[in-house]
Parts: C-alpha cells; sequence; structure tokens
C-alpha cells in the first residue's frame, strides 16, 4: 500500500519476535489468567501479526465464560480487527458489533467505544447507512460528554476522515479543524508528542486542502505545521515533499527548486529510510512535471538521481513508482521495448495499492504492447484500464452524490433557517402592533403610578437617612468606647498622683516626690500625646470608621504601647520582635487593639507577684502573628465570651474591651484567639 503522511499508533514489545505462549498454569485466579492472555495477544497486535492475533483472539474467546462480558468484548475486538479492512469487511463487521454489545452488557464505556471507532473505520468501506448513521450519533456523544480533551480530538479526526473517505470533503474538513482546535489546548503543556500530532493534522489539513484543489489554503496550513515538527525527522522530510508538489501543481518551478535545496541540505544530518523515501517521491515530481512539458532529458536526469537511492532506501512500492516513471519516459520516447521491463516491474506492486494508480499503469502498458505492435496484450490491458475508470467513475459518482446531499441537505437547513426567519419578523410586526396598545394603556397606567413611585422615593429616602442616622450612633459609641478605654486608665494613673501628694504628702521623702512629679508629668504627656492621636484619628474617620490599610512597622506599635504605658510600673511589659516584622493594616485600629489588649493584661495580674506581660510578632507561611501573654490568674471560656458572640453586650465597668476588640478586629480581618488556664495565665494570638 502507498504510504501517507498520517498519525499512527506504534505499539511497542520486547517480544517482536517469536512471541512465546504465557504459562497460564502459574496464575492462581481465572482473571489473572484473562489478563496474561490478553497481553499475549497485545503483542501480535504490536507488531501486526494479524494472523496470529486471530487465532489467539479465538482460544481466549474459548477460555472466558459466557456471563464475563468484559473479556468477551476484548477478545471479540482482538478478531474483528485482525481481518483486513478492504476486502474482509463482512468479518471485521461481524466480531465488532459483537464486541460492542459485550462492552455494553459490561457496562464498560471503554469496551463500547473502541469497538465503534473501529467499526466507524470499518464502514468507511462497508455498511449500510442506518449503521453508519448510529455509530456516528454514538460516537458524537462520546465527543460531547468526554472531559478527556485529547480524546475528544482523536475521536474528531477519526470522523474526519470517514467523511473525507465517502466524499465530503467539507464536512470532514470541519471535523478535522474542530479536532485540531482541542489538540492546540495541549501545547502549551510542552509534550512533545502533543506538539508532534498537531503538526501531523495541520499536515493532513494541507493535503486535504490540495485533494479539494484550494492550493493557497494548503500552503497556509503546511507553512504553519512547520515549526511544530521541526523535532520530528520524518515530518520535516514529508513537508519538504508536500511543498514542492504544491509548488510543481502552480507551475512555480522557482520556489519548489528552493525547497527542493532546503531538503536535500537537509538529508545530509539524517540517515533515516523514510526521509529519503519523501526525497526519491520529490524526484519523481519534478521527472513528471518535465515530461508533461515534453523535456525528456530533464525529466530522466530526476529519475535516475531517485534511482541511484531506490537500492538503499526504498520500500517496494517506491521502487515501482520509479520503474514506472522510467518506462512512462521511453514510453514518450517511443523506445517500447526499453519501457516495457520497467512497467511489468512496476505491476505487482502497483497493483496492490490502489485502483487510481493500477488504472494509470494499465493504460502505460496497453499503449507500451499497441507501440510493439502486440494488439492482444494491449487489448488486455485497455480492458483492465476501462473496467477501473468504470469502478472509478462509480464511486468518484457516489462521492459527487453524498457531497450534493451533503450540499443538499446545508441548503434545506437554510432554507428552514430562511422560513423560521420569516415567521420571526411576522411575528415581531405583530409584536409591536401589540406593544403600542400596551403603551397607551401604559400612559394611563403611568400617571398613576407616578404619585405612588414619588410616595416610595420618600420613603426610601426615609429608610436611607435612618439607617445612615442608626449607623453614626453605632460609630459613635465606638469612638466613645475608644475614648473611654484608651483614656481612663492614664487619667486614673494621673489622678491617683496628684490625691496621693495632696492628700498625704508625709508619706514621701525628697526623692520620692520628685519621681512622683516625673511620673505625674511624663504621665500627663503620654496622656495628651494618647488624646491627640485619638482626636486625629477621629478627624480622618468623621464620616463612618472604615480601615485604611497601609504598611505598619510592628516596632512602632510596640513604641506607642510602650510609651503609653510607661506609667504602668508595678507591671514588667517586654517586646520581641526578632525579624522586624511589617503588616499591612490600619494602624489605629490595630493599635487600639493592642492597647486594650494590654490595658486588660495589666487589670488581671492585680496581686500578682512579678507580674509580667510579653508582646511578641512572628511570621509562619507568610502570614503574620502578634500575641500578648501574661501571668495572671486566667480566666474561663465564659469570660471571654464577648470577645466572638456579637450578642454579648457588656458595659463599661464590665470589660468592654473585649467588646470593643472584636469589632476592630472584624473591621480589619484579624483573627483573635485566646487561651486561657487557671492560676497559669492568658494568652491572645491575633493572626492577620
Amino acid at each position: 500500500m502507498r504510504k501517507h503522511f498520517i498519525l499512527i499508533l506504534i505499539f511497542i514489545s520486547t517480544f517482536a519476535f517469536g512471541q512465546k505462549e504465557p504459562n497460564l498454569s502459574k496464575y492462581k485466579t481465572q482473571k489473572e489468567k484473562l489478563h496474561a492472555w490478553a497481553e499475549y495477544c497485545d503483542e501480535f497486535l504490536g507488531v501486526e501479526n494479524y494472523k496470529q492475533l486471530r487465532i489467539v483472539g479465538k482460544k481466549g474467546i474459548k477460555m472466558t465464560a459466557q456471563n464475563d462480558y468484559y473479556n468477551q468484548s476484548l477478545f471479540l475486538f482482538y478478531i474483528g480487527i485482525s481481518f483486513d479492512y478492504g476486502s474482509e469487511t463482512d468479518s471485521i463487521s461481524y466480531y465488532l458489533e459483537k464486541s460492542e454489545q459485550f462492552g455494553r452488557k459490561a457496562k464498560n464505556n471503554r469496551r463500547t467505544i473502541e469497538a465503534l471507532r473501529q467499526m466507524l473505520v470499518c464502514y468507511k468501506n462497508y455498511g449500510s447507512t442506518s449503521k453508519r448513521e448510529r455509530v456516528l450519533n454514538e460516537l458524537q456523544k462520546v465527543i460531547d460528554t468526554s472531559k478527556s480533551g485529547s480524546y475528544k480530538s482523536e475521536i474528531l479526526a477519526e470522523i474526519s476522515d470517514y467523511y473525507i473517505n465517502i466524499g465530503q470533503y467539507e464536512k470532514g474538513l470541519q471535523y478535522k479543524i474542530d479536532g485540531l482546535n482541542g489538540r492546540k489546548k495541549y501545547l502549551s503543556k510542552g509534550d512533545y508528542n502533543d506538539t508532534i500530532n498537531y503538526g501531523v493534522q495541520l499536515v493532513n489539513i494541507s493535503e486535504l486542502y490540495v485533494t479539494m484543489e484550494n492550493l493557497p489554503k494548503s500552503l497556509e496550513y503546511l507553512t504553519e505545521s512547520e515549526p511544530y515538527l521541526a523535532k520530528y525527522k520524518e515530518g520535516v522530510a514529508a513537508v519538504h515533499k508536500d511543498f514542492i508538489a504544491i509548488y510543481v501543481k502552480q507551475n512555480d518551478l522557482k520556489k519548489a527548486e528552493e525547497r527542493y535545496s532546503k531538503f536535500k541540505s537537509f538529508l545530509k544530518t539524517v540517515d533515516v529510510n523514510d526521509c529519503f523515501e519523501y526525497f526519491i517521491e520529490s524526484n519523481l515530481l519534478f521527472s513528471d512535471y518535465y515530461l508533461d512539458r515534453k523535456q525528456d532529458a530533464k525529466a530522466l536526469e530526476y529519475a535516475n538521481y531517485a534511482n541511484s537511492l531506490v537500492a538503499k532506501y526504498a520500500s517496494s512500492f517506491t521502487k515501482a513508482q520509479v520503474n514506472q516513471m522510467f518506462g512512462k519516459i521511453y514510453l514518450e520516447q517511443k523506445n517500447y521495448q526499453k519501457a516495457l521491463p520497467f512497467l511489468k516491474l512496476a505491476e505487482p506492486i502497483i497493483k496492490e495499492d490502489s485502483p487510481e494508480a493500477n488504472s494509470t499503469l494499465q493504460k502505460l502498458l496497453a499503449d507500451t504492447y499497441e507501440g510493439l505492435g502486440n494488439t492482444s496484450l494491449a487489448y488486455l490491458h485497455l480492458s483492465n484500464y476501462n473496467k477501473l475508470q468504470e469502478n472509478l467513475l462509480a464511486e468518484k459518482a457516489k462521492k459527487n452524490l453524498a457531497e450534493m446531499e451533503a450540499k443538499y441537505q446545508n441548503n434545506v437547513k437554510k432554507q428552514e433557517i430562511q422560513n423560521k426567519n420569516l415567521q420571526i419578523d411576522v411575528a415581531n410586526k405583530q409584536k409591536y402592533y401589540f406593544i403600542a396598545g400596551l403603551f397607551l394603556l401604559a400612559i394611563i397606567g403611568s400617571l398613576l403610578f407616578y404619585q405612588s413611585r414619588n410616595r416610595r422615593k420618600t420613603n426610601e429616602k426615609l429608610q436611607v437617612l435612618n439607617t445612615e442616622l442608626d449607623e453614626a450612633n453605632k460609630v459613635k459609641t465606638r469612638f466613645f468606647s475608644i475614648l473611654n478605654h484608651d483614656l481612663r486608665g492614664p487619667v486614673a494613673n494621673l489622678v491617683f498622683f496628684l490625691q496621693l501628694q495632696k492628700e498625704s504628702p508625709e508619706m514621701l521623702d525628697e526623692e520620692s516626690t520628685k519621681r512622683m512629679q516625673d511620673k505625674t508629668m511624663s504621665g500627663a504627656e503620654n496622656l495628651l500625646n494618647s488624646m491627640e492621636d485619638i482626636l486625629q484619628w477621629s478627624k480622618s474617620q468623621m464620616e463612618n470608621f472604615k480601615p485604611q490599610p497601609k504598611k505598619v512597622a510592628v516596632n512602632s506599635l510596640f513604641e506607642d504601647t510602650k510609651i503609653h504605658f510607661s506609667s504602668e510600673e508595678r507591671v514588667q511589659i517586654s517586646f520581641e520582635n526578632k525579624d522586624n516584622i511589617q503588616i499591612n493594616t490600619d494602624e489605629n485600629y490595630l493599635k487600639t487593639i493592642i492597647r486594650n489588649l494590654t490595658g486588660n493584661a495589666i487589670k488581671a495580674l492585680n496581686e500578682i507577684e512579678n507580674p509580667t506581660i510579653i508582646w511578641k510578632a512572628w511570621k509562619e507561611n507568610e502570614t503574620s502573628y502578634l500575641s500578648i501573654s501574661d501571668n495572671g490568674k486566667g480566666a474561663s471560656d465564659e469570660q471571654f465570651k464577648a470577645l466572638y458572640d456579637d450578642k454579648e453586650v457588656v458595659g463599661i465597668k464590665t470589660g468592654l474591651g473585649l467588646h470593643l476588640i472584636r469589632d476592630l478586629a472584624k473591621a480589619i480581618d484579624c483573627e483573635i484567639s485566646v487561651d486561657s488556664k487557671i492560676d497559669i495565665g492568658t494568652i491572645f494570638i491575633l493572626k492577620l
């Protein structure tokens, strides 16, 4: 058979020659034995030994229980594909249909779909229209439901080949392009095979456009294929040959020779038989080109060059092509004695290839024998030629009929669309009349609706104002909570110092008095700074409290906290920030949370020996954490309820800080967790 540049699957087996039958006695279960036998079948399939595959496939059927539908389907599949798709289509159809039936009984989609795919290949040459349509519909369902894009692309390519084979080129082309688009999605993954397969499909489309005599589109797809096949040597050679074939058809000899020169240079870098076979075919294209233009010497030059490569690189079919070209050249020169041996050498191989190639050869033989005066053999080969031509014309008529039918169906669909559009136009006109009537009614109704709408808008505005007022009240409450919490402690400390100086001056010596005065002054300054800080914040948030995130250094937060509580002598407060962390958040919200947590911790350390508070900052997996721990008496979960429960409301004197911390943390997407143990202490962790 003539070699085509198509995508094929190659099964590689280490038992390519002399496959050894598996010893089934070493397997314990029937399932294991059947699996081993299926692998044995795969070995024959891999080396395309279909005769032996049929034998072992039938033995597999005998080994399989009647209710083992999966393996019945599998071995029937092996038997079916072992027959020749060109001449034994009845047998293929029988076994594959059985394989499909058992695949459905086994509820195994893979077995069912594989049988359907092979049936479609078989039905290119055999089968009623109803059978073909059923398989096509089943495969279309697979395309519509499959999640695997590459699997869809494979089936689309097979449906495309089917339509091309029966002459519906435009439909086949559309399926091939759809499959190509599906493959393109996987190219970004960098898979070598996907890239090669994509390039091969582009070449296939290019060759289809040649068949449809659309050479510009053929060149377009062939040019696009070249970079995808750059690492696939056989693919590069095939593309060179196809370029030459198109340029020769276009009578663009200059471009054809330029591509021929590139091809020749490329062959210096490879030693692959297939590449040289494509080069031999390219020489035959030039030989045929010059022979058609009566330039016999040039035609013979290219034929001789092709023949010089035959012994080392050519397949039997390629040798037959070269022999046929010599016979054709000598026949053109009326050198019948020299032409005949070449044509007779070509005949056995060409006859096996295709009716088209054989038809051409039979005509050449008839003309040669006529030139030699052997009228009986001339008549015999002319009869063969006429029979082949009749079959080819019938096949062509059949394909043309299929194409005409497809076009007719397209025209019918177009007519249906036009009729539907006409119906839509009539319906649209009726709709416009109806709308006009409704419009008149709407004018009357709108007058009544106008007053109602105005009332509704007024109510909506009032509702918005009430909502804004309610929100403003909440904002004020929150702000006063902050004022109360952040200023009450420092003010209380300041009042305490002043009362002590006024009411019990005798308790203080000169050194203590000076220390108290310094403390009082420092506390007053800190209080003033805190007030200015809070008032500045409140001024920037006049409308409502909304976080304004920015990069904040944790060290600055810790420094602010240290200053704010500098008047606290009893409790030791330490800060740890080894990594100098920065956090993207609202500085004032977080500062207020830290102050409140620190103030609550100080209160929790009353009557505790060596009271200690530790603030820490660290990062884990790009997440920032802050923690405050104390060595106080701890508390129960109920006492921290206000930190998590929005409905829990506490008064100013009973721990408003947790309620405030909860609201502020929620506003800046800060998660707070607490772990408190009786007589050990409490730790709060802030996750930002």
